[in-house]
């Protein structure tokens, strides 16, 4: 039966990005991504933090992002499990107090001067974030028709790289002051006592702002346990969903070439997005640009992807499929990542920031259609897309790394357009 056929309430489901459900469980969980996009996007001003506050290399540095993303491949599957024992409220209820305790030790801990125990408070607050990731993204999927999943997620996104916006300004202005400056005199002192003094001192600014943090997570899931959301089951899914990966179906599901190439699609995404995002500023820094400039840069970049979102609610599925899209959009971030090749400076990080545009709704369209006729396999297969979100730890390590032996710039480059390039091949393939 065509939409035009059918019952006018059926129509309206269609034809709304909200579905059946309403609008008020989409913009409950648009809250809660508000709330990871704030805390995520803390990493790349955090990095700079940390490097001048401890005095570290790039690559040590780049152990905030390698921790944090790393926590979702460890994480991933025992989340999967809890959602399916809690169901969504308590599950959502109870990811976000682990979060909560996450980002109160690793302000403890930063400020205390002891940089890996702060890491390990890190590793608690991506726990937190795994278990709210795999509930709430297969929820904004399946909360409508198949065919506006990529709108849902869109408008996720708009909140979620609105708070991402918000976060290094506000980290930036309420914590690092002039860091520039700290840094500089830091370098320069000859007594190590003075030295760490300062520092100490420097470091202490980051304890309330975290603690803060802390208490509005647990605030908020005491908003969800109170709150109307429904439970939403996968389509096709008439019994208890299955996350056991030897069960014969699951496995079959979870080795087909779609759901494995989709899973090494979302590792490279991730990757991308991060390196665009809070390596940007270590990416400037090659070309000499200074510290109290470069600490505001990631906001430049999820303002690029606040954009991106913002077209890509108007253009799909309207007048492009979300694949098609998704297509279109690598292609642009490989020719802006050549173009920041052959830049220097300013126009260089331009281009930088302009891969946000690109990578935007790149998630949205990958995400549902690496999903699409799993059926019960659905939460293993969100899980597994969970845990390739350590793509955002290893490709900027692997970044720091190789920019010691080739270039900053060919190396960025080099990691970029490989990633757009195979993330297109896959959702070429997916097209047909």
């Amino acid at each position: 039966m065509s939409v035009e056929n059918q019952p006018a309430a059926l129509q309206d489901t269609h034809r709304c990005p909200a579905g059946a459900y309403g609008w008020t469980p989409l913009m409950l969980t648009a809250g809660l991504f508000f709330l990871i996009g704030f805390v995520t996007w803390l990493n790349g001003p955090l990095i700079s933090f940390v490097r001048v506050s401890f005095s570290l290399d790039d690559i040590s540095a780049f152990f905030i992002p390698l921790v944090f993303y790393f926590s979702y491949f460890f994480f991933a599957i025992p989340a999967s499990w809890v959602i399916t024992r809690t169901g969504l409220k308590r599950g959502l209820s109870l990811s976000l107090m682990v979060m909560a305790l996450g980002m109160a030790g690793t302000g403890q801990f930063i400020a205390a001067g002891v940089y890996g125990a702060a890491l390990a408070g890190l590793l608690v607050l991506g726990c937190g974030l795994a278990l709210l990731q795999v509930a709430v993204n297969p929820y904004v999927s399946f909360l409508g028709p198949a065919q506006k999943a990529a709108q849902r997620i869109a408008i996720m996104g708009i909140c979620n790289k609105f708070a991402g916006i918000l976060a290094p300004i506000v980290l930036a202005t309420l914590v690092m002051g002039d860091i520039e400056g700290v840094a500089h005199q830091a370098a320069t002192m000859t007594d190590p006592a003075a030295r760490a003094a300062l520092l100490g001192q420097f470091v202490q600014a980051i304890y309330w702002p975290y603690l803060g943090m802390a208490v509005l997570m647990l605030l908020t899931a005491g908003a969800v346990a109170l709150s109307s959301l429904p439970d939403i089951q996968p389509p096709d899914t008439a019994s208890p969903l299955s996350t056991d990966p030897s069960s014969p179906p699951t496995r079959q599901m979870l080795l087909s070439p779609h759901v494995l190439c989709g899973i090494g699609a979302m590792f490279l995404y991730v990757g991308v997005e991060v390196m665009a995002g809070d390596a940007i500023g270590t990416y400037a820094q090659g070309f000499g640009l200074p510290l109290n400039q470069t600490r505001f840069f990631t906001a430049l970049t999820l303002t690029g992807m606040l954009a991106g979102y913002c077209l890509g609610m108007v253009c799909t599925p309207r007048f492009c499929s979300q694949e098609r899209y998704t297509f279109y959009s690598c292609m642009a971030g490989a020719v802006l990542s050549l173009l920041a090749f052959m830049a220097h400076g300013y126009s260089a990080v331009l281009c930088v920031a302009l891969l946000g545009v690109a990578n935007a709704m790149i998630f949205p369209g990958l995400f549902p259609t690496v999903l699409k006729n799993t059926g019960k396999a659905a939460p293993l297969v969100a899980a597994c897309l969970v845990m390739a979100y350590c793509g955002g730890g290893i490709v900027p390590q692997l970044f720091v790394w190789l920019k010691t032996l080739f270039g900053f710039q060919g190396v960025f480059t080099s990691l970029t357009v490989t990633g757009y390039a195979l993330i297109a091949l896959y959702m070429r393939r997916s097209a047909v």
